[in-house]
């Protein structure tokens, strides 16, 4: 998976839930919930930048730890969102 899409997401997590504290910025694949950095309405906050910024879709179903618990699920998740979506055909 790219790491920019990493680098973007760690990003901004530092910045909205971190404060900028990049000291404090999560391992790859420590729990943004379980470690308190990410709530109910971070999680929303992380929806709507994943779809702004990456040009992706999130369907509600989607919206679970699996998906949203780290950096690297959130990456992954986003890569495989992105391989769907330029695998699409286009409408003619």
């Amino acid at each position: 998976m790219p790491e920019s899409i990493k680098a973007d997401i760690r990003a901004f997590v530092v910045e909205n839930f971190l404060f900028g504290d990049e000291g404090d910025a999560p391992e790859d694949d420590a729990s943004l919930i379980e470690n308190d950095i990410v709530d109910s309405t971070g999680i929303l906050e992380m929806v709507s930048f994943l779809e702004e910024h990456f040009a992706i879709s999130v369907a509600d179903p989607e919206i679970v730890p699996e998906n949203f618990d780290t950096v690297a699920r959130l990456s992954a998740f986003v890569a495989g969102k992105r391989k769907t979506v330029e695998a699409a055909p286009t409408g003619a």
